[in-house]
């Protein structure tokens, strides 16, 4: 399938509120209550570290990034770190979190990064811990880090998020077309479902091809379209 550029504008991007919990509901609360997302919800910043593991597409990243733009949104400044983040990007003191991407795939001078990140954030300088947030396809103790990275990222709180089932995938397509004011009709979800990746991630990005193609064609979204925007250039 040839990849085609989006419309970055048109596609929304991750929440804790778009995040479909399905079996995943505890960690979506515990990441709640720390951001403190919701009306009437006042945070609960504990620095005691997260740790979220699970296969590709099991929203693992989404989960991190809707934390950043939540905390963003607040004022509050986080590091981020994942496997493109140059390595001499040193930790800062006005972080008030930081967040640890595709953990498995850090190289040496990544892992020495992290760690450092890690050590400053739970003894910084200024008295006050951070939290840690970092994510991985693999638990704590089987990840292909040292030791003492790989040690720290299982000291606290630990979630396994499970891939969600087929009646799950497609409310997760739905709650995206509506979220970009689509239409997407149960035929259209049934062909990207038996023909495709059904890794969450990969479905996303097809919808979002599949929108953006339907915008610069003036066409509605049906399976005609799909195999067009396929077997376009």
């Amino acid at each position: 399938m040839k990849q085609l550029a989006l419309d970055i504008g048109l596609a929304p991007g991750p929440t804790l509120g778009r995040f479909f919990a399905g079996p995943n509901e505890a960690a979506l609360q515990h990441l709640r209550l720390w951001v403190g997302a919701g009306p009437g919800h006042a945070a609960v910043r504990s620095p005691v570290p997260t740790y979220l593991w699970g296969e590709s597409g099991s929203g693992k990243s989404h989960l991190l990034k809707a934390v950043r733009e939540a905390l963003r949104e607040q004022g509050v400044q986080v590091g981020w770190l994942d496997p493109s983040t140059p390595p001499d990007v040193e930790f800062d003191e006005a972080w008030a979190a930081v967040l640890m991407d595709d953990v498995h795939l850090y190289d040496t001078a990544q892992q020495a990064q992290a760690f450092n990140w890690f050590v400053n954030a739970m003894a910084p300088a200024t008295g006050t811990p951070r939290w840690v947030l970092a994510a991985g396809q693999l638990p704590p103790a089987d990840l292909p880090l040292r030791d003492d990275l790989r040690t720290r990222l299982g000291w606290g709180h630990v979630f396994q998020l499970q891939l969600l089932g087929e009646a799950e995938r497609r409310a997760v397509l739905r709650q995206e077309a509506d979220a970009r004011g689509i239409f997407l009709g149960d035929e259209v979800m049934d062909y990207m479902l038996t023909r495709f990746s059904r890794d969450l991630g990969h479905l996303m990005q097809l919808l979002g091809q599949l929108d953006a193609y339907a915008l610069r064609t003036q066409r509605a979204i049906t399976i005609p379209l799909l195999k067009a925007m396929l077997e376009s250039e």
